[in-house]
């Protein structure tokens, strides 16, 4: 059996707060307190939207290590630094990091080179065989110029129990019911686009990787919680609650927007690292605006 259990619910994608060019600790421990606080069941550090590809290795080994000492074992930890365009790369990297602390690793597709399905399924087969941890397969096509087809997570998920879910983050319904027909009993599928988790866990999606989590922890982890529990109406009205703040987050790409609307409930400063560049003052204005109506909509957001 897979070691998935541990997996399932709302899982958040930390941020790494940034402030005057330095990884922001002080902050990055409010931030993890927080989540904890608002029921979130699992945290990824070091996803897309915690910016690895932006720090150097001695900075990700320490958000690593800060960030096992905060939660302290009061959640399951995923380490999401494991993607790359080369999968002897991905393997030397699996290799230099001590994952004492992690229930998993999390790795994306191929990006920039655009491999076959072929290429795709023996990245992940190598991977597999170099992780010490359960593998969790990270499918985010927009990201990675590569989609990874149903096909292929199934063929993986059959291959090696190694495999313990998918973040399927494709923002394709359809792809993600395919998935969700033909896979194991103990593979997860767990969303990584948070306008469609909703939808995704009604046809028997387990949870969700979340990005505006950061952001509405209470709220996401109440969604997600009702979803969980078969609570459509509940989850339907809280996800449609936060409907209109999504398009604000992706505006100017992620991280930058859920980095302003962290400014925004005073968690930590929007500041990124080039090539991105902070969230605009207009854009801004015009989240900030959203979430106010949040907050008045939604009695369990605290902003």
């Amino acid at each position: 059996m897979r070691e998935s259990n541990a997996l399932r619910g709302a899982g958040v994608a930390l941020v790494t707060p940034l402030r005057n060019g330095e990884v922001d600790f002080t902050a990055l421990t409010n931030i993890i307190e927080k989540q904890i606080a608002s029921g979130v069941d699992f945290l990824v550090s070091l996803g897309t939207t915690g910016e690895p590809v932006t720090l150097s290795r001695d900075e990700c080994r320490a958000i690593f290590a800060h960030t096992i000492k905060i939660v302290a074992g009061r959640v399951p930890l995923v380490a999401g630094l494991f993607g790359g365009n080369s999968t002897a790369g991905v393997v030397q990297r699996l290799k230099e990091y001590d994952l004492t602390g992690f229930a998993a690793i999390m790795s994306s597709s191929p990006y920039y080179t655009k491999p076959s399905q072929e290429g795709i399924f023996q990245h992940f087969m190598h991977i597999a065989d170099a992780s010490p941890l359960p593998v969790i397969i990270y499918n985010v096509p927009g990201r990675t110029a590569s989609n990874v087809l149903p096909e292929t997570i199934l063929r993986l998920a059959k291959a090696n129990e190694k495999f313990v879910a998918v973040k399927e983050a494709s923002g394709d319904v359809v792809q993600g019911a395919k998935i969700l027909k033909s896979k194991p009993d103990d593979f997860l599928v767990l969303s990584g686009d948070d306008p469609t988790s909703v939808a995704l866990m009604s046809l028997g999606g387990e949870g969700c990787i979340s990005v505006i989590g950061n952001a509405l922890p209470e709220l996401y982890a109440d969604m997600i919680h009702a979803a969980q529990s078969g609570n459509f109406a509940e989850a339907s009205r809280l996800h449609l609650a936060t409907l209109d703040v999504h398009h604000w987050l992706y505006v100017e790409n992620n991280p930058c927007g859920i980095k302003a609307a962290m400014e925004i409930t005073g968690m930590c400063t929007r500041e990124v690292r080039l090539p991105l560049v902070p969230f605009t003052e207009r854009n801004y204005l015009n989240l900030k605006k959203e979430l106010e109506r949040v907050k008045k909509s939604c009695k369990v957001v605290k902003l």
